[in-house]
């Protein structure tokens, strides 16, 4: 299929100047049409496209009505930045044909690639393929080696094939199918008015397959000439206007590397954004302020990349060869089982109680009924007493006692709700702390306080 006519124009003129800076003439062109070679094929063998910027547009009414989270986005922009190309804008919007429509001239207006997630399914509301078509001005057609791909998959699970996922074999004209081989969707690949133009499916498994199989080959070629790379530290045990005052000027805007900082249910990571003319000395340059963060920081720094504290507390158990038991009443088993999320825990995690209940401290580890009736049961003296009953009954290397106020009901002036002890129990004593943790709700009051207690245990191997 040629390339519509604004695009020959657009790209002939990038050619045009390129030869004329080269010293040549139009001459060396035209063999090229004779040739029968699309002119665009042509420019992209020999010229670079300034392809640097890059749009996003998420697609889902269930977005924006928070019935779902949108991880795309943010995991898109990333593997962008890592070729660098930057993301000017990101859309989220709902499943409207006009709206889409509307969204990917907007997008491209400011970016030379668009990136759309979402809508590409067989129900009445997928309606992505639907506006790439009005988009592109083009039909859909039915391409009949999509539909025996996404009939086989059905069939190979022996299951019948639904009439509505006909839907999903059908292409703009002017597209070409982007392969998927997690799911029924395939996506969509499309060049308009010198832009390109991507339809992956929203499905977060689905679109990264996709998108590191099909798009990022080819996005690759149109970084800025330079290289990005990105390394994260991870930090636990203050807050991020702390780290923010440590770090000072090298947090500074249009500092290279570029230091960045989120935060979450305590967890701060730094990200360090490095950009050479080359990919070896970006990873320098990265790796030299990595090196300079971790001698300020110390202790803060527990991890890289997308490490989590149970991550790295069970390899050092693990290295050690220390065993854990766990004992909690408010976290409810969250610290037990971010420890056993990690494949390998039963090397180390070998108890867990979850008492909630007086009772079930009393008749499962053997809390003296005396020392909750007089400290109660959220205090120090029973938190460390659930530590110590925890690991002289499992005989392992560690115990953690945790004993709190969740929230919201159950909160004295004394004892407010985000209120939680932690002790930690070894051959070499036993450690206990006070918290009060920010009281959003529940969950981030045990997720707060899990964490915490693995930081405690990382700081003592």
């Amino acid at each position: 299929m040629r390339p519509p006519r604004n695009d020959c124009f657009l790209i002939a003129y990038r050619l045009q100047s390129y030869l004329r800076l080269r010293g040549n003439g139009m001459n060396s062109l035209f063999p090229c049409l004779r040739l029968g070679i699309r002119l665009k094929s042509a420019l992209m063998k020999i010229v670079k496209m300034p392809y640097g910027k890059a749009s996003i547009v998420s697609i889902g009414n269930e977005l924006l009505s928070g019935q779902t989270i949108g991880t795309n986005a943010s995991y898109l922009g990333e593997r962008l930045l890592s070729i660098g190309i930057s993301v000017v804008n990101s859309y989220t919007i709902g499943d409207e044909i006009d709206l889409i429509v509307r969204t990917l001239n907007l997008a491209s207006s400011d970016a030379d690639i668009v990136l759309a997630t979402g809508g590409l399914g067989p129900t009445d509301d997928d309606l992505t393929r639907q506006a790439f078509a009005k988009f592109l001005n083009s039909e859909l057609q039915l391409q009949k080696e999509l539909l025996d791909k996404i009939q086989k998959r059905f069939t190979n699970r022996n299951l019948q094939m639904s009439a509505k996922n006909k839907i999903q074999a059908y292409i703009p004209a002017s597209a070409k199918a982007l392969e998927n081989n997690l799911g029924t969707a395939p996506g969509i690949r499309a060049e308009s008015k010198g832009k390109l133009f991507f339809a992956l499916p929203g499905v977060p498994l689905e679109m990264k397959q996709m998108f590191e199989e099909s798009v990022m080959p080819e996005l690759q070629r149109f970084g800025k000439g330079q290289a990005v790379v990105t390394r994260k530290l991870k930090c636990f045990g203050t807050g991020e206007s702390n780290i923010a005052e440590l770090l000072g000027d090298l947090m500074q805007r249009g500092r290279n590397p570029l230091i960045n900082c989120t935060a979450g249910h305590g967890i701060i990571t730094l990200h360090i954004v490095a950009t050479a003319k080359d990919k070896a000395q970006a990873q320098q340059m990265a790796e030299k302020d990595e090196k300079l963060l971790r001698d300020i920081l110390g202790e803060f720094v527990y991890g890289t990349g997308e490490q989590s504290l149970a991550e790295v507390v069970g390899e050092k158990l693990a290295q050690q060869n220390k065993t854990i038991a766990i004992a909690e009443s408010c976290t409810g088993g969250t610290l037990a089982k971010l420890l056993t999320d990690i494949p390998g825990a039963s090397g180390y995690f070998t108890y867990g109680w979850i008492t909630y209940s007086n009772d079930a401290k009393i008749s499962e580890l053997g809390i003296p009924r005396e020392l909750i009736d007089k400290y109660g049961a959220v205090s120090e003296q029973v938190a460390e007493a659930m530590a110590r009953r925890a690991r002289e009954k499992s005989g392992t290397n560690f115990a953690v006692g945790i004993t709190g106020i969740a929230g919201p009901t159950g909160a004295s002036e004394q004892k407010p709700v985000g209120l939680v002890y932690i002790s930690v129990d070894t051959s070499n004593g036993c450690e206990t702390k006070r918290f009060i943790f920010p009281s959003k709700d529940r969950n981030s009051v045990r997720l707060r306080a899990a964490q915490t207690a693995l930081n405690m245990i990382r700081l003592r191997l």
